[in-house]
């Protein structure tokens, strides 16, 4: 399966790096999508570099079965702009897997009314508010939707990400 990962300067290093490490080995494709393609991106502990492998203007929702939105203040920044929530919002209907802050994507997207999530401590009161039935969990899922809320629980939100995309048995954290 093909996942696009839309990123920003600041993301949490783990939170890209775990489930990013753990897709590929799992043999799916990830594409790092920013704002421009080739463009470097710094995690905000910065442990962690990478580029990106389109620019938004050249990613298409179709061409992916999935999306992955790391944490961090990447989330925050993405948000902002109008072409990165549309994009999320064509996902609508297919796995989205968001951790800690990435669900601030999905609330600007209009996609977590009813749906039962979790995230951040501070970002489960902009669910609530946003009308997410917010449970503090390591790990929800709801539907194609899975949600977890920092990088201590990225053991429980790689499980069930894979366990969307198919491949859980014998994938490795």
């Amino acid at each position: 399966m093909k996942i696009a990962c839309v990123l920003a300067d600041g993301f949490e290093d783990s939170e890209l790096k775990r489930p990013y490490d753990a897709f590929r080995a799992a043999g799916h494709e990830v594409a790092i999508i920013g704002e421009r393609q080739g463009q470097h991106l710094r995690g905000k502990r910065g442990q962690v570099e990478v580029a990106t492998n389109l620019g938004i203007e050249q990613a298409r929702p179709a061409e992916f079965d999935a999306l992955f939105i790391p944490g961090g203040h990447s989330p925050d920044h993405l948000r902002a702009d109008a072409r990165f929530v549309g994009f999320v919002r064509a996902f609508d209907h297919r796995p989205i897997f968001a951790v800690c802050h990435g669900p601030q994507l999905l609330i600007t997207a209009d996609l977590v009314r009813g749906r039962r999530m979790t995230a951040w401590k501070t970002v489960q009161v902009d669910l609530r508010n946003a009308g997410a039935r917010v449970e503090d969990h390591e790990v929800v899922v709801d539907g194609n939707l899975v949600t977890s809320r920092q990088p201590a629980d990225l053991d429980a939100f790689v499980r069930e990400s894979l366990a969307q995309l198919g491949s859980g048995a014998g994938a490795h954290v």
